[in-house]
């Protein structure tokens, strides 16, 4: 089931969103070679709590039997499309590229966004795609309008990506966000049936993802059970903003950095 959001949650929602965007911008801004990912994990986390929020993916599970995520902030690293784990050992080189995902509770209410930030210089292919992947998620945003559906934001990502030579991620969508991490409905960043009969209406509040590979679109998932990776080892990029329509028909990205 859908959950339209109120003019009184959204306003919740924004103000979270803001504090989550500062926290994310702050985060991007400590990334450099020699830089360890347990050390962005923790500031992201330290920043959240410091603000009143509460880090939502940390000891999150989707599943009964699924491990718990054991981090504030997902950092993937290279051909790691999403929710890479942070670790005391692994630190960032010259010419990584680092997606840096995070979600946040505030006065209950859920955000979640997430960028792709360069380390140090990186190659021509990465920052294209580092660009092609954030003009993607610009572009998906374009269509959230009233009467519009999710087909609409699919196909705004996928035509993007594909015609700069790129290809969307099928496996992983964005979602429905709020009252829970993850709501209904599904957000696909490529044209499926169910997308071209979901209507975006006011109140509808959702995380928008472009996940987009050099290569190939296809995934596998790492021993850890929740990094996912590039099936031929290309690199991967990653961007998010949650988005509304509110009740006077505006279209605001509530993660505005």
């Amino acid at each position: 089931m859908i959950i339209y959001k109120t003019p009184k949650e959204i306003e919740i929602m924004a103000a979270g969103g803001k504090i989550l965007s500062e926290v994310l911008q702050q985060v991007a801004a400590k990334v450099k070679p020699g830089v360890g990912t347990k050390e962005l994990d923790e500031l992201a986390e330290s920043l959240i709590r410091k603000n009143g929020g509460f880090p939502s993916f940390k000891n999150y599970s989707s599943e009964p039997n699924q491990t718990p995520f054991p981090c504030a902030l997902c950092t993937s690293i290279n051909n790691e499309v999403v929710h890479g784990i942070a670790v005391p050992d692994r630190i960032l080189n010259e010419g990584d590229i680092i997606g840096l995902d995070v979600g946040m509770q505030y006065k209950g209410y859920f955000t979640d966004m997430a960028v792709t930030v360069g380390v140090g210089k990186i190659s021509k292919e990465a920052q294209r795609l580092i660009d092609i992947t954030r003009g993607a998620l610009n572009l998906a945003i374009d269509q959230v309008k009233e009467g519009n559906h999710l087909s609409d934001i699919a196909e705004a990502v996928q035509s993007h990506a594909e015609k700069n030579g790129f290809s969307v991620v099928r496996e992983l969508v964005g979602h429905g966000v709020g009252k829970g991490v993850h709501e209904e409905p599904n957000v696909p960043n490529y044209v499926t049936q169910e997308s071209k009969f979901i209507e975006i209406k006011k109140g509808l509040t959702i995380a928008i993802e472009p996940m987009i590979n050099a290569g190939d679109w296809q995934v596998n998932v790492l021993d850890d059970g929740w990094t996912f990776v590039t099936a031929d080892g290309s690199l991967s990029a990653h961007f998010e903003h949650t988005v509304v329509i509110d009740h006077e028909g505006k279209r605001r990205i509530l993660t505005q950095f």
